[in-house]
């Protein structure tokens, strides 16, 4: 059976977020310099279908244009990758495409002070997991201005569809500082770079073991030296900005994106084909090499902890695309 979430925003609240909505046809509200709701209930609903609608035309046409219309950052990289990669297989569209759609929605709202704001929702979505069972899908949304629309940077699900418990005060999530005022292991700010590091060189101890840590580097080392091919990574940190949630022991739930470069190389008298699924994002021409240089953007959620805990940061999520390869 599927968990209910922990990310809650009671109506009294979503009402009283909505009511100050309202009032701004009769003050002004500078949500440069006040620390104020994200975003009313109905504007958050509002952005979920736009996000929604956006998913299923994008995944119906197979038309990448269309994902920056409910897509930033590095979500927008990410399913753009894909949508293209997917068009260099079916260029006339997927019209068997199974829409997307959710239920059991809730958003969880920090109160937030200057740009960017952003919130999350989550919703019960008609996509399985292996076990058969229906998968809660966690989005978060951001915008840069009020003039901006609501677009969803980053995406994901967790074992059990149960998320980290947020720290939440009238019913608000508190936002976590980027800098070293964080109070974490790693401040959210250098999350990136620690996590590049850590992939490229094992440096630094901060990372619990898993799939998406000691796992991932020790597949990488399997698979860079084989029979008549190499391949090298170079893992580098995103300038895309980070989201961060304090969660209820102190520490914090924090997504971020990471960037990392492949160079496969064939020996002499070997050739590498150009895949269909890669034809989409292929920056040059479509031609049989010996070298071929891959460029990948990935998207994590993990939760730190606090400082002098003694925790580890832990890999909840990842998901990823290569966004680009070409024929050296």
């Amino acid at each position: 059976m599927t968990r209910r979430s922990p990310f809650r925003v009671p109506a009294a609240v979503t009402s009283a977020a909505a009511a100050l909505v309202l009032l701004s046809g009769c003050m002004t509200v500078h949500g440069e310099r006040e620390v104020l709701p994200a975003v009313s209930h109905a504007d958050a609903a509002k952005a979920l279908k736009r996000f929604t609608d956006g998913f299923n035309k994008a995944n119906r046409t197979l038309d990448p244009t269309v994902n920056a219309s409910f897509e930033a950052g590095a979500l927008l990289a990410i399913d753009q990758a894909q949508i293209k990669a997917a068009h260099g297989v079916r260029p006339n569209g997927n019209p068997s495409f199974a829409p997307l759609s959710f239920t059991d929605t809730h958003f969880t709202v920090p109160k937030q002070k200057g740009w960017p704001k952003y919130f999350i929702g989550d919703a019960l979505s008609n996509r399985r997991d292996r076990s058969g069972e229906n998968t809660r899908w966690y989005l978060v949304f951001s915008r840069d201005s009020i003039k901006a629309r609501w677009r969803a940077v980053y995406f994901a699900t967790f074992p059990g569809n149960s998320a980290p418990e947020l720290k939440t005060t009238g019913g608000y999530a508190e936002p976590v500082p980027l800098d070293g005022s964080s109070g974490l292991t790693v401040d959210p700010g250098k999350l990136s770079r620690a996590y590049a590091d850590y992939l490229g060189t094992g440096s630094g101890g901060q990372f619990a073991s898993g799939s998406e840590t000691d796992q991932l580097r020790a597949w990488r080392a399997g698979q860079a030296n084989q029979p008549g091919a190499r391949i090298q990574w170079e893992d580098q940190a995103s300038d895309l900005p980070p989201v961060a949630l304090r969660t209820t022991d102190g520490g914090a739930l924090v997504f971020f994106s990471t960037v990392y470069h492949q160079l496969k190389t064939v020996s002499k008298g070997l050739m590498i084909t150009v895949p269909a699924q890669l034809r989409g994002i292929m920056d040059g021409p479509v031609k049989k090499t010996t070298r071929m240089a891959f460029t990948t953007v990935s998207g994590q959620a993990v939760t730190v902890p606090a400082k002098g805990t003694g925790g580890k940061i832990k890999v909840l999520n990842r998901i990823e695309a290569k966004t680009s390869a070409k024929a050296l």
